[in-house]
């Protein structure tokens, strides 16, 4: 079928009728080359007048509502509208993106200004807040944000003259802003007598201080620092709606269609008046003007752009005009010129020339146009209007020749008939109309069979039929001329249509998406000839289809340019061009059709350079029908990786669950385990889903992943270390090109990448906040500075970071299909590649944003799926695995050849020197020359090559191969069986690691005297694991079904199998040989256990609730337990092998007697006086501690204790493995927890002599071994347990003071209500100046202030208190008695040896010098000041940070915020705005001085890092659930702090953007307890990190690692203050 693949040719904008003059102002620009910059629709356009040529700009996916100017005059900056718009920085002259600067404004971006040296831009957002944003625009960065005003903002501007200052207007204001830090401060500027308060339309700024601003009523303000100083008073008659400035002056242009130009201290120099112009009319309005030597742009109202040169200035010149405001709806194209005609709700019509891309006639007529026809000769127009009448007109002079008017509804489409002797008149009365041309159009007939609105008409080429669309959908024929309807299907079979403008039909079926709503396309126009179709959509697009094209979803190109509605499309009269015209943007496209023969001549136009998300997928798919996916690749998509419950998700439901149990008293619970455990081993690693996760580390090392873990393995010595940062499932793992760091992506609601080191296994950063429920592939920049990363959220987003820094660089969606790999050029770090379903994508950064180009594969083949990706010897050359077995070679975005290079997908490429290397599903590795031409040698994996020192079995021959990675003379090869294997270059292969293959794990047992274990799992494989040093799986075999439960006899001989489809098997331990097999069950055996000592029974239990107890000699079934309600979980015997316990999934604990199997019941207390043989029950009153705080959300899935009865180990659905003390009775009981598996622990055993604990990981496929170190045995290392969920309050110590101050809660200044009642209006309060209907005593509802704090009093207000003549004197502060004691610490300091003090009270900074008793103040903040901390680095001398109470965190005015000042002359260094809501409670710097650390008083007690020089946040994060009361870096780190509180203390790691935390523990002392802590300090001793804490109950401890060494006590006077 033809219609399911694009069709090759191609359309090209050439020409844009209009402008935007409409609701936008100051859009109209010179660029440096004297072009002429400016936007209309969602297209950016830069016209030569003296070539009369544009070019356009289209990386926007919506109207473009503002644009700003490079002062250089190159680059030009536009904002566009939508829910998440965005900005992008294009260059005028190759109209390339530069930089896309986006998520942070809603609704649109109203207006945009660049700063005098062109570094930063700002811009102002159309939210209700209308936020005002600074951005470092060429790293897409944000710098500062606030909200702007609660009304619209019109203008805003840079002063060109001060640095770091802006201006802002609107609705009634004008606000002068200061930018410092992060903080941008507003403040408002005062109108007083000298002028009404008004709005203010436009802006520009001048010398000293100066603002020039226009008017609503058309003065002109001129403001001085923040006053009015004067007006110019009837600068216009109306409106100032734009203000240029340039080197000679200003020019002003109004409603009233003046030109004012003004000298350099505004002096009036000229007035051009547009309405007195040849050109002119009344009622002309200017909206934009840009004044550039002796020429004049002016762009106005009704999109029409004059060029004035001065010296004539009565001449204006005309270059480009369009339709006015209201819908576009008519076109219409002369049947033998290059001519189009168009009419519109502006009531005018007008005809365009194709070739000289002008107006060249236009007609004002009575009322809107809503369609328009003309007739086969070229004469007559036909116009159909919205009132229901048409008119004809001459086309030569415009001449009316007829207006009849026969219905009551507007005319929606006519047609004149192909013999030119009817027109069909269509109705929104859902009437057809047919008048004879010859007659003077004397009606003939009518058709009357639709239901609702006429939306298309075709005549048939005999002009015998005419075929109708109505609006619900419904085609109908009729004959002509008396419009009979044609019910019979077979007389209209034959006929020819003489047009295809119809939207239903056979013929169009497939313009049609599979779901849509009827109404969405509006126009459709078939070219017979070129057998192509064009569609016009409510979206804006227009589609380029072959015709015919019959079945729905047909595929399509698709062009962007249009914003909204495109309502009416037409082919020329030749086809060689499609006109297009927009409703709401009233505009006019002409494409350019280029057909297939010239596309290979063009080919430089093929993929269209654009944002992902306006370039989307579904489009320009060239072929749908592409094979069927290989069978792995279809599994590995559907694969989903979302969780019920994610990691991050716990502290809050913790917190939930822990108000419900309030009322509850729990009994005084055990402590932890002494024990704790040691990841040893871990068999697995993770190829079934990843590809190319397997690497040397420089020293010869092999680093990969599986489950949560990143994994080290020596294979000299067989040893592996562990990377145990992630908290779920890694799916991608990448190594740095120059040093041996690893960076892991893990799954997660807010998935975090970590950098970490293979040599110290630390973390060096962690990135988090860009993707959604994971992180799928992540690659390395060739200096390794860069990384980049693609997410598993619906748009597949991709990320490039700066990871040292923990930056986002750049942020884009990726792709709606799955991507499999990223990967970056490294000979440009600002290009990557992204491949995946059926898609290949060519990246470039542009600062905040990734701009993407498909590749293109034009005749050489199909989009395929491709499985990896790599970049050839040039930056221009990649290469690509496809899922069919080809590599496609790629020079720039092309694609140059392809090569067959394996059977099935190319899974895995990796790049050398001089040559590649792949490896397919078919098993074989492939080494390849440096152009892909021959392949130089191939190895297949195979069994029989496997060397003797192998560590295990390989299951299979050629198994998939998904990882390859070359180094120290060997192929290292991953496979999706989960083996990793080492190919010596000469062929022999040796097994290193392996794991279960895809499917979940249950079974797991462990040998009676030997350190060997059995697992079996749902990937159908029995295998028995050697647990010492040699660590490798010593057997394996394969079964019929997969299996959930294992268990050997009490002799070691036997090992019996319980299998999913209700068998079970007893094999001989050793050859794993059958013994006998039995199958009474129908549903899977969920648990089988032999009894103890002679193992003379096997209970077996099964998931239809039944055990069956077979005597193990005679092989006979000897008895059934009944009784339970649900599945059986877990069978235990009793020490004498008389009595059953048993779990079921109802949470039953019962008890049967055996052999018979007869239901006992047993009192709870008697249960802890039996004596079990093994206990792996999670219910009862022994383990009733193991349940945490939120048991309805995660299931304990297997529970183990030790030989010796004392240390019970669990494991969940939420991948935690734990130690409790056993019997562990009370609820929630303390215990040791350890990540390492990622979703659930299905089971838990000891070996025999409890030295080591084997856990078995379901989803995650992998068998984790851990050694138990005893209590007292402890190396040094990070511990890596945690405390329990609840901590019980019997935790000692209380003092009055703390509580008092633990539960302060801080008045803020603006919400606080007086302490005495108050009458009347404080003086800063009142209304700047009463006005006119005031002082007549009309009160009317003043406006409220933007913030809800007060407008601070202006410093020397003369004119807003009263009506006294003589002006009150400034009030100068002089002394401060008091000082902050009773909430606050550590706030108190000596600077310059002790000659000043420097403390704080109020919301005052006070530096007082002891020997004059003088004190000087800081006043800049506006509320109260809760903490205060000097800076220690010699380089910033006498650098004060204090902080202060605060509103919302909505970094307005009244937010809290940080001030760092200077002691000294009190200059502010940099205010940092914070989303600590209420307030900021400690304040520290680090050792260099250059960051700073703060805490906030939210509910989280947020701690927050800041670079406080540039104003950045580097890093935020929950401090604690409790008050936290100070934090404090280490005095010799940037990166490491303490912070203490209400009983606890953490210790924190800054990893480039994430805060890292310890809790600290005091287990280890003999009747220590977490107390609340009050200070901080450090011991001298860095290796033995001493942190001394002022406890309540007076003692001082160092606390060596993060174990508190001892404590010491003190005497009672060293509590708070003074420690």
């Amino acid at each position: 079928m033809a219609a399911r693949s694009a069709p090759n040719c191609h359309l090209r904008l050439e020409w844009v009728y209009g402008y935007r003059g409409h609701q936008c102002r100051n859009n109209l620009y010179y660029t440096a080359a004297k072009e002429i910059v400016y936007f209309v629709a969602g297209v950016g356009v830069v016209y030569s007048p003296r070539e009369h040529r544009q070019k356009f700009y289209r990386g926007h996916s919506d109207d473009i509502i503002s644009l700003a100017l490079h002062p250089e005059r190159v680059l030009v900056a536009t904002g566009q509208v939508g829910k998440e718009p965005y900005i992008c920085v294009w260059d005028s002259y190759t109209v390339q993106t530069i930089s896309i600067l986006k998520d942070a404004h809603t609704h649109g971006i109203a207006c945009l200004a660049f700063d005098l040296d062109g570094q930063r831009l700002v811009s102002v957002g159309l939210d209700s807040k209308n936020a005002v944003c600074v951005w470092d625009w060429k790293r897409g960065k944000m710098l500062s944000m606030a909200p702007g005003h609660t009304d619209r903002i019109f203008d805003i501007s840079w002063d060109l003259y001060q640095p770091n200052k802006l201006v802002s207007c609107g609705v009634k204001h004008i606000k002068f802003w200061s930018l410092c830090g992060n903080a941008l401060t507003p403040k408002r500027g005062v109108f007083g007598k000298t002028g009404d308060l008004q709005t203010i339309l436009c802006l520009a700024c001048a010398r000293d201080e100066l603002t020039y601003s226009g008017a609503l009523n058309g003065d002109i303000y001129v403001w001085k620092g923040i006053n009015l100083i004067k007006t110019i008073q009837g600068a216009h008659t109306a409106g100032i709606f734009s203000m240029n400035a340039c080197e000679e002056g200003f020019a002003t242009g109004g409603r009233d269609g003046c030109i004012r130009l003004w000298d350099l201290t505004f002096k009036p120099i000229t007035v051009i008046d547009l309405r007195e112009t040849d050109q002119g009319y009344k009622g002309l309005s200017v909206r934009s003007v840009c004044w550039r030597g002796d020429h004049i742009l002016v762009g106005t109202q009704d999109s029409e752009i004059f060029e004035i040169v001065v010296h004539e200035r009565n001449k204006p010149f005309l270059i480009m005009q369009g339709h006015c405001e209201g819908e576009l709806w008519a076109l219409a194209v002369h049947p033998t010129k290059p001519l189009a005609v168009t009419g519109s709700d502006d009531r005018s019509v007008r005809i365009w020339s194709l070739i000289d891309h002008a107006l060249i006639a236009r007609c004002n007529m009575e009322e809107p146009i809503r369609c328009a026809a003309v007739n086969v000769d070229g004469i007559h127009l036909a116009l159909g209007m919205k009132d229901g009448s048409f008119t004809v007109l001459r086309v030569r002079d415009m001449t009316e020749v007829v207006h009849i008017k026969d219905r009551k509804e507007a005319i929606h489409e006519l047609k004149y008939s192909p013999d030119g002797t009817y027109l069909a008149v269509g109705c929104n009365d859902s009437s057809v109309d047919i008048y004879g041309v010859a007659q003077r159009y004397k009606k003939f007939g009518e058709c009357v069979g639709s239901l609702s609105f006429i939306t298309h008409l075709d005549w048939s080429s005999d002009s015998r039929y005419l075929q109708t669309n109505d609006g619900n959908g419904k085609r109908l024929f009729y004959r002509m001329p008396g419009g009979k309807e044609v019910t019979n299907k077979e007389e209209i079979k034959g006929v020819h249509w003489a047009s295809w403008t119809c939207v239903s039909g056979l013929e169009v079926n497939g313009i049609w998406p599979k779901y849509s709503d009827i109404n969405d396309i509006n126009s459709v126009d078939g070219n017979y000839i070129g057998q192509v179709l064009v569609t016009a959509d409510d979206y804006g697009i227009i589609k380029l289809f072959r015709y015919p094209c019959l079945r729905k979803g047909a595929k399509f190109k698709k062009y962007i340019g249009h914003s909204a509605h495109v309502t009416n499309i037409r082919w020329s009269h030749d086809y060689q061009w499609v006109i297009s015209i927009g409703g709401a943007d009233h505009s006019v496209f002409q494409w350019k059709f280029i057909p297939e023969r010239k596309l290979k001549d063009a080919l430089h136009i093929a993929p269209q350079e654009s944002l992902a998300d306006s370039n989307s997928d579904e489009s320009d798919s060239d072929l749908s029908d592409v094979p069927e996916l290989d069978s792995e690749i279809e599994q590995e998509t559907q694969l989903t990786y979302r969780r019920q419950v994610y990691k991050e998700d716990l502290p809050q439901l913790k917190e939930q669950y822990k108000e419900r149990q309030k009322g509850s008293t729990s009994k005084r619970r055990e402590r932890a385990p002494g024990n704790s455990l040691r990841l040893h081993f871990v068999h697995g690693y993770r190829g079934y889903d990843c590809r190319s996760n397997l690497f040397y580390t420089q020293i010869g090392e092999i680093v990969y992943h599986v489950a949560a873990v990143g994994v080290i393995y020596n294979r000299q010595q067989n040893t592996q270390r562990f990377y145990l940062g992630h908290d779920d499932d890694i799916l991608c793992l990448a190594l740095h090109p120059l040093k041996d760091y690893v960076a892991t992506g893990q799954v997660g609601r807010d998935p975090s990448i970590h950098i970490w080191d293979t040599e110290t296994i630390k973390p060096l950063s962690v990135l988090k906040g860009c993707h959604q429920y994971g992180v799928c592939a992540v690659d390395f920049s060739a200096d390794g500075k860069r990384l980049a990363s693609v997410g598993i959220d619906d748009s597949h987003t991709i990320v490039l970071w700066d990871w040292k820094k923990g930056e986002k660089l750049s942020v884009a969606r990726g792709s709606k299909d799955k991507i499999f790999v990223v990967k970056m050029n490294p000979y440009v770090p600002d290009k990557l590649i992204t491949a995946g379903i059926k898609h290949v994508k060519f990246w470039r950064r542009a600062g905040g944003g990734l701009i993407g180009r498909k590749g293109y594969v034009g005749t050489l083949g199909k989009n395929d799926t491709m499985m990896c990706a790599v970049y050839g010897w040039t930056e221009e050359m990649a290469f690509s695995g496809t899922s069919t077995g080809d590599v496609c070679i790629w020079r720039d975005v092309f694609l140059v050849k392809t090569v067959k290079a394996h059977d099935g997908p190319v899974f895995s490429m990796h790049a050398l020197e001089k040559g590649f290397v792949t490896g397919g599903k078919d098993g074989v590795v492939a080494l390849w020359d440096d152009s892909f031409e021959r392949c130089l040698k191939t190895y297949a994996i195979k069994r029989a090559a496997l060397a003797p020192g192998s560590k295990g079995l390989l299951l299979e021959d050629n198994p998939s191969i998904r990882a390859i990675s070359l180094g120290h003379g060997h192929i290292l090869v991953g496979t999706k069986n989960g083996e990793i294997l080492e190919v010596d270059k000469s062929g022999p292969i040796t097994l290193l690691v392996q794991g279960h293959m895809e499917g979940e794990v249950w079974g797991l047992a462990t040998h009676p005297y030997l350190p060997i274990c059995a697992t079996v799992s749902d990937d159908k494989t029995l295998r028995i694991w050697d647990l010492s040093p040699s660590h490798c799986m010593l057997a394996v075999r394969k079964l019929k079904k997969g299996g959930r439960c294992c268990c050997f006899s009490p002799d070691g001989k036997a090992l019996a199998v319980g299998l999913n489809d209700g068998s079970f098997l007893m094999a001989n331990a050793d050859t794993l040989e059958d013994l006998v097999s039995f199958h009474h069950r129908k549903d899977i055996i969920s648990d089988i256990r032999f009894s103890p000592g002679s193992g003379k029974y096997l209970a077996v239990a099964s998931h239809d609730s039944f055990i069956d107890i077979y005597n193990v000699m005679s092989s006979k079934r000897v008895g059934i337990c009944k009784g339970a309600t649900s599945y059986i979980t877990h069978v235990d015997w009793d020490i004498r092998g008389k009595l059953l316990q048993v779990n079921t999934g109802a949470k039953e604990q019962l008890f049967f007697e055996a052999p018979r199997g007869k239901k006992q019941t047993i009192p709870s207390v008697e249960v802890e006086k039996i004596c079990w043989a093994s206990w792996t029950s999670v219910l009862g009153l022994c383990c009733e501690g193991i349940w945490p705080v939120i048991g309805e959300v995660t299931d304990i899935t297997a529970s183990c204790l030790t030989s010796d009865k004392m240390v019970l180990a669990t494991g969940d659905d939420l991948g935690f493995v734990k130690l409790f003390r056993y019997p562990a009775k009370g609820k929630f009981g303390k215990f040791k927890r350890y990540v390492a598996h990622s979703t659930h622990v299905t089971n838990v055993r000891w070996t025999y002599d409890d030295s080591m604990l084997v856990t078995l990981g379901g989803a995650d496929m992998s068998l984790m071994v851990w050694t138990n170190e005893m209590e007292g045995y402890r190396e040094k290392r990070p511990c890596d347990s945690e405390e329990s969920d609840t901590d019980s309050e019997e935790d000692g110590g209380y003092d009055s003071d703390v509580t008092r101050e633990n539960e302060i809660s801080y008045t803020i200044r603006a919400l606080s209500t007086n302490i005495r009642p108050m009458f009347g209006v404080k003086p800063h309060l009142q209304q700047k100046e009463p006005s006119v209907d005031e002082r007549q005593g009309v009160v009317r509802g003043s406006r409220p202030p933007v913030s809800r704090a007060p407008p601070r009093p202006e410093k020397l207000q003369t004119n807003n208190v009263g009506k006294k003549k003589r002006p009150i004197e400034d009030l100068v502060l002089e002394l401060v008695f008091g000082y902050r004691g009773r909430d606050c610490r550590n706030n108190v300091h000596y600077l310059n040896d002790g000659d000043d003090i420097i403390y704080h009270t109020a919301s005052i900074g006070i530096l007082h010098n002891v020997a004059t008793g003088t004190q000087s103040f800081y006043q800049e903040h506006n509320d109260d000041i809760l903490c205060l901390t000097v800076n220690q680095h010699p380089k910033f001398i006498n650098v004060v940070a204090t902080g202060q109470v605060g509103d919302l965190a909505d970094m307005s005015a009244t937010a809290p915020s940080i001030h760092i000042w200077d002691a000294m002359n009190k200059q502010t260094l940099s205010i940092l705005r914070c989303y600590h809501s209420k307030g900021v409670c400690s304040v520290s710097f680090s050792a260099t001085g250059k960051l700073l650390l703060s805490v906030g008083l939210d509910p989280e007690h947020t701690i927050t890092i800041w670079r406080w020089q540039e104003g950045a946040k580097i890093a935020s994060r929950a401090g604690h659930n409790r008050r936290i009361f100070v934090a404090e870096f280490r005095p010799d780190s940037d990166s490491q702090f303490v912070s203490v509180g209400v009983k606890h203390v953490k210790f924190w790691t800054l990893a480039g953007r994430a805060l890292l935390s310890k809790k600290g523990l005091v287990s280890t002392l003999e009747d220590a307890r977490m107390q609340t802590m009050l200070a901080v300090a450090f011991g001298a001793v860095p290796s033995v990190e001493m942190s001394v804490c002022g406890k309540i109950t007076y003692c001082v401890g160092p606390w060596p690692e993060l174990t508190t060494g001892l404590c010491l006590p003190c005497s009672p006077h060293c509590e708070t203050g003074l420690l």
